[in-house]
């Protein structure tokens, strides 16, 4: 499980949301050319998927009937194996392949990292600006660069047992939260305006967050009862996900109730070809104009289950 809970973490990385809008704004795309960005993000999931699936089958593949099959280390044994049973040119592709992988990922992250720090203290934080029109943004980019560097050139240290726990971290703590603040920022008229979430889109992306706020109280679990069992496990994921259900159908009715939904005959059309029509020249207010939040019963509901999870 806690492998699993590291692959989800490493793909729907909570760095990478922030990073997301970050880099959009650093390359100064507007929202007359969100569709061309938007086209770019799902060529670039693409090629990682593709990449994903043939690693894992090849590797599966490659081990099956031979000693390594289930005690993967790291991607050094990977790397080992294909030497050992493919050849010197396999491998070596594999290492170059890796150490590619490797260098995007250290730039990004830490990139991430500079442009939260950059958001947060009110600094300039732009890769458009020198580096010494921008000294704090560099400095902490270059920094967590080298932390890095230094941390994996430590001797002996145990890089695959970092890289699962940092995943499993991201996927089990801090994942849930970010996206559950995330969805709420995604709805919130005031700054986004006619870009916010339609239905179907706060449907799915509220299931997404629900398994993973229940992909998160597994290692809670495991810690709190060391003997537990698959079908325990199993239990709890499918409770989880129905008393998520249930809360979201309750929380729909209630919003009924009280005249808060729009029958779908009443609904004006031509307001929303209008809203559609004015993405293109929307643009977000400066935070000191931004309203105070209101608080909903689903957006209680959704910090509720945050809550419950840190």
């Amino acid at each position: 499980m806690l492998l699993v809970i590291g692959i989800v973490g490493t793909t729907v990385a909570p760095w990478q949301l922030f990073f997301q809008q970050s880099y959009v704004i650093d390359k100064r795309i507007t929202p007359r050319f969100m569709k061309y960005e938007k086209a770019d993000l799902w060529v670039g999931i693409a090629f990682v998927m593709i990449g994903a699936v043939a690693m894992i089958a090849f590797t599966a593949a490659l081990f099956v009937g031979h000693p390594e099959s289930g005690n993967f280390t790291d991607a050094g044994g990977v790397i080992a194996g294909l030497q050992k049973y493919i050849g010197q040119t396999a491998a070596t592709l594999f290492a170059v392949a890796l150490l590619d992988a490797s260098i995007i990922g250290a730039a990004a992250v830490s990139l991430a990292t500079a442009y939260a720090a950059g958001d947060v203290f009110e600094v300039r934080h732009s890769l458009r600006r020198s580096v010494f029109d921008a000294k704090g943004f560099y400095l902490v980019y270059f920094a967590l660069i080298a932390f890095a560097a230094v941390l994996v050139l430590i001797p002996g240290s145990p890089l695959g047992l970092l890289t699962e726990a940092v995943q499993t971290l991201a996927a089990g703590v801090l994942l849930p939260s970010a996206t559950v603040f995330l969805l709420q920022l995604c709805n919130d008229k005031a700054v986004l305006g006619p870009w916010t979430n339609s239905k179907r889109l706060n449907l799915f992306t509220g299931a997404v967050v629900a398994v993973l706020i229940v992909l998160s109280i597994i290692p809670t679990a495991s810690t709190v009862f060391p003997d537990i069992s698959g079908g325990a496990i199993m239990a709890i994921l499918v409770g989880g996900v129905t008393l998520f259900a249930v809360g979201f159908v309750a929380t729909q009715l209630a919003q009924r109730l009280r005249g808060k939904a729009v029958p779908r005959s009443q609904r004006n059309t031509a307001a929303k070809n209008d809203a559609w029509d004015a993405r293109d020249t929307s643009r977000m207010p400066p935070l000191g104009e931004l309203p105070s939040p209101h608080l909903t019963l689903a957006t209680r509901a959704w910090m509720g289950g945050c809550a419950a999870t840190l």
